[in-house]
């Protein structure tokens, strides 16, 4: 066995110990190095710090079981119930000034704001149980697969927190260090959090003003087009339309070569204008549909077209329940 595989099963062995008990490898000192020379941050206080940071195994086993792995009618079905729909338009009618001050700063429509909050909190019911110092470095120390990527999101959280004058221990998140209502990771918080109501503050937990003009200028930022179409359902005849399909949600065909495979397409649509494919699993065969642009730019928020789509037909649905 080597050293990174004893280090590792010693690191789930130790679940509820404090990190800096067990992590004495080159990958927590060069951290904690990197963190004292790259942000000046002092190595005394940082590893005093990481004394009350803890490994936590429920972590570790929420990420082997991503919602994304489920087939799209039963992803659906977590997100499009009466719960969530109802939800959608009494958070639009309690926030209705900052999604119109949101909207006409950024151009980005209220009802997709609104199903962004929705899928990822419930509206800021459910904001995440962890500590997001531990979701961070137990996976950036303890999950070998994306150790690079959480580690990162841990260097990122450190500083956001002395900007932000937070106390690093409080902040709490999703097992994966997610953040707040519209759940930002710490890199995408420092990024494109914003302060809407002016108080000198970018308080994305418990203030739906500044979760609405972040998750807005998250969507500006990513090149959203303001009144462009997302998605729409289509049908094919035949079965050379699956030459078409292919993993992610970027627009990698025309409309003209689509035609051609023999899907049917809205007739307004221009024969060189970018599209995806996408087909989504029934219990029964697939709905098809194309995604545009800005279907493209939901992905950004989530790599997976399950969750792009879900939102789209979220936003839909509320904004229909709202008239």
């Amino acid at each position: 066995m080597n050293f990174k595989v004893a280090f590792m099963l010693l690191l789930l062995s130790a679940v509820g110990q404090a990190l800096a008990e067990v992590a004495t490898t080159d990958s927590f000192n060069g951290f904690i190095k990197q963190m004292v020379k790259q942000h000046r941050f002092n190595e005394t206080e940082l590893r005093s710090l990481f004394k009350a940071v803890n490994i936590q195994q429920p972590i570790l086993d929420a990420m082997s079981k991503p919602a994304e792995g489920k087939p799209w009618f039963q992803y659906h079905e977590i997100f499009m119930t009466e719960a969530r729909i109802a939800g959608g338009v009494q958070f639009w009618k309690d926030n209705e000034a900052a999604l119109r001050q949101a909207e006409h700063q950024y151009g980005v429509p209220a009802d997709i704001i609104v199903a962004i909050i929705g899928v990822e909190t419930k509206y800021g019911a459910h904001t995440g149980k962890y500590r997001v110092i531990d979701a961070l470095a137990t996976l950036g120390f303890a999950y070998p697969p994306r150790s690079e990527f959480f580690l990162k999101e841990l260097e990122q959280f450190l500083v956001l927190a002395r900007e932000e004058g937070m106390d690093p221990l409080q902040p709490m998140g999703s097992y994966a260090g997610a953040m707040g209502l519209p759940q930002f990771m710490p890199s995408s918080f420092r990024s494109y959090a914003k302060d809407l109501d002016g108080d000198g503050k970018r308080n994305i937990w418990t203030n739906p003003a500044d979760a609405i003009a972040s998750v807005a200028n998250y969507f500006a930022s990513n090149q959203w087009k303001p009144g462009g179409p997302i998605a729409y359902p289509v049908n094919a005849a035949g079965e050379a339309y699956k030459k078409a399909l292919s993993k992610g949600g970027k627009p990698d065909t025309s409309a003209a070569e689509l035609r051609k495979l023999g899907v049917e397409l809205p007739a307004g649509l221009p024969a060189g204008e970018a599209v995806k494919l996408l087909a989504y699993q029934q219990q029964i065969g697939e709905d098809l549909w194309i995604g545009l642009h800005n279907f493209y730019v939901i992905t950004r928020y989530n790599h997976s077209p399950l969750y792009a789509m879900a939102v789209y037909q979220l936003s839909q649905a509320i904004a229909a329940r709202k008239i």
